[in-house]
């Protein structure tokens, strides 16, 4: 699991992204870069990095599933999600 400062941080930078969203679409279909650079810089979406929403794991992210790899492991060998099943040939 990662340090929980780290996922706070992160859950910060989204409601920063959030936020600022519309601002940075007007400013950008306006072509006002100098507008955009004094904006903070976590409120750009390019910041944002995937985790885990079980453990806040950043790597082995699957996108499908919203968790990394080892928490689909589990859940999947226990049956917790549906439509997914261990291959066998």
């Amino acid at each position: 699991m990662s340090r929980k400062s780290v996922i706070a941080r992160q859950v910060k930078r989204e409601k920063v992204v959030e936020n600022y969203a519309d601002r940075r679409k007007a400013l950008k279909a306006a072509g006002d870069y100098e507008a955009l650079d004094k904006l903070p810089k976590n409120a750009s979406p390019v910041r944002l990095k995937n985790r885990c929403g079980l453990t806040g794991r950043p790597k082995g992210y699957m996108r499908i599933f919203g968790m990394c790899r080892n928490q689909f492991r589990d859940f999947a060998s226990a049956g917790k999600i549906p439509g997914v099943t261990k291959a066998s040939w």
